[in-house]
């Protein structure tokens, strides 16, 4: 039987010492003295005159009132719910949250213990009743983007809550090591009095109610959000009473407010071009974190010749990706030239590699039967077609849309191929993107797609990297076997070998890995820190520096 909470309880103790030591000190104090009452009220105003009183987030895009079922964005979201464990699934280790402890029974078997006293932020109590119903809303519910986290990858057949009201155990249907590390840390928790009473989840539209450090209070679509902070919060008071998130889908306009002073951070990274000018302003910092995301060129492994492994390996070998980093990115980046997942995740095999070379493509292209028998210096199809590819790109992302057109002259100057650029509004090209209407794209996938393992496994059963209703033996036995592996390691190194297998024929290849930057008035705010996959901007960012010690939140790298 493993128990997991002594190796991360030495900061969270240092968190549960602070708050026992103020229960304390205000317990010692007479019923009848009034001056203690008077310097109690003046330590709260001490304590309320610490916080920031209004922080100004610019947002990228509108994901709704924070209904997980219609739109997410992991860090907003997680500002107004906790999970089991945080603070994410993108490290090894993740810290007791919700929970005060998990205990793995057996390989099929855990235990968690919910922690007491929390509320939710309608004055609810929470308890492990809430636990058990979020696992089985998810897992038997509509879909949701945590679904196969409970239904299939793990697959959690039951979840009961046990005599002493605070225990809740789950029994998995093959073995489940990962649970805490992966599921335990990703799925927020819901408020079992609200969502029980929703019928059609995806057409709910109240305000988000969580136990996290923020209050979501208004929401005006396309306009703004406005958060206030849980000072009752249960890891410590925020140390910024209100944030304040308008919406600023356009980067010209983010970073013009930014300039001006109508946002004091944004949420949007600074591009390339941009550097220099927040550099030479002596208002603002800049800082670094990892992305644990991709840029990616998919294909369409659906339709010829995409369908065909030979095909996609030898369009990963013809990408240069350091020029793209070079010329698109002036350096702001790192060449895809790992493959995927991102090489920095934890689960990631570090031996990948996806090189460039010109000359083992051509090669490979010959060996299919694509030839230049015209002397044009573009290649034909068997039946005398020159061979064309179309990347759809979203107009929105204008880096995207340069990345492409660099990739579509060196295709067609050096390859061979006809590679053509079509340039669609973000809408069209969403649509276009979930239909499956595209030869190739370029788009983006963050670190739920990139950076969890569990996720990986799942992406080659849901349609995403390859559909279960294809057959893909090789990929199918490996996942056989990951799924019978009962410890984490013998998961991992089997994990290893479906990346390498994945690598050698792609279906999204790996342009490169972004980096990061983002600009903030330091002199607003400067407290930020990152949490690996979340960036600067994160619930981790406004606690503090003990809660920010004991999730192993970290300052970012500062580049000013």
């Amino acid at each position: 039987m493993k128990q997991y909470f002594k190796k991360c309880c030495l900061p969270t103790l240092t968190i549960l010492l602070m708050f026992v030591l103020v229960a304390c000190s205000s317990s010692e104090k007479g019923e009848n003295d009034s001056s203690g009452q008077e310097s109690e009220q003046d330590n709260k105003k001490s304590v309320q005159s610490q916080q920031l009183e209004n922080l100004t987030i610019g947002l990228t895009n509108d994901v709704g009132p924070l209904n997980i079922y219609t739109g997410n964005l992991d860090w907003l979201t997680d500002l107004v719910y906790d999970k089991l464990f945080s603070p994410s699934p993108y490290v090894e280790k993740p810290t007791p949250w919700l929970a005060e402890s998990a205990t793995q029974i057996d390989d099929t078997t855990w235990d968690v213990v919910v922690r007491d006293g929390i509320k939710w932020h309608d004055g609810e109590d929470f308890t492990a009743e809430d636990v058990k119903f979020t696992y089985e809303y998810y897992r038997d519910g509509p879909a949701n983007r945590h679904t196969h986290h409970v239904s299939e990858v793990p697959k959690i057949d039951t979840i009961e809550v046990q005599e002493d009201g605070k225990t809740v155990r789950f029994e998995c249907g093959y073995p489940c090591p990962s649970l805490l590390t992966i599921t335990f840390a990703d799925l927020p928790i819901l408020p079992e009095h609200i969502w029980s009473k929703v019928e059609n989840p995806r057409k709910h539209t109240e305000l988000a109610v969580g136990t996290g450090p923020f209050i979501l209070t208004e929401y005006v679509t396309n306009q703004h959000y406005k958060l206030k902070a849980n000072n009752d919060y249960f890891m410590g008071q925020p140390t910024v009473a209100n944030l304040t998130l308008p919406i600023i889908s356009d980067a010209t306009a983010m970073f013009n407010s930014l300039k001006s002073g109508e946002v004091d951070v944004s949420s949007r990274p600074v591009p390339a071009e941009l550097i220099s000018t927040f550099i030479n302003d002596n208002n603002f910092k800049l800082a670094e974190a990892s992305a644990l995301s991709i840029v990616q060129f998919n294909l369409n492994y659906g339709i010829e010749p995409y369908d065909n492994p030979e095909f996609r390996e030898a369009m990963s070998l013809a990408i240069d990706r350091q020029a793209i980093v070079d010329t698109i990115l002036l350096g702001q980046g790192q060449a895809g030239t790992k493959g995927y997942p991102h090489p920095a995740s934890p689960w990631t095999n570090p031996d990948l590699s996806t090189p460039y070379d010109l000359k083992q493509a051509k090669e490979k292209f010959a060996a299919l039967g694509y030839k230049d028998t015209n002397g044009d210096g573009l290649l034909e199809t068997a039946d005398g077609e020159v061979l064309t590819t179309t990347i759809k790109v979203s107009s929105g992302e204008p880096i995207f849309v340069r990345t492409a057109e660099l990739m579509a002259e060196h295709f067609t100057t050096n390859v061979g191929i006809q590679m053509n650029v079509q340039a669609l509004d973000a809408t069209t090209f969403a649509a276009h993107s979930s239909e499956k209407n595209y030869q190739a794209t370029i788009s983006l996938i963050g670190p739920h797609g990139v950076a969890d393992p569990d996720q990986f496994i799942m992406s080659h059963r849901s349609g995403y990297l390859w559909t279960k209703e294809v057959a893909y033996p090789e990929m199918d036995a490996l996942i056989s076997d990951w799924m019978a592996a009962t410890d984490i390691e013998s998961r991992k190194l089997i994990s290893f070998d479906m990346q390498k297998q994945y690598n050698s024929q792609p279906t999204s290849i790996a342009l490169y890995y972004p980096k990061e930057v983002y600009a903030y008035n330091a002199e607003v705010f400067d407290q930020y820190v990152e949490s690996l996959g979340y960036g600067i901007i994160n619930k981790y960012s406004f606690l503090s520096k003990d809660v920010q010690t004991a999730v192993s939140a970290t300052e970012p790298v500062s580049i000013k």
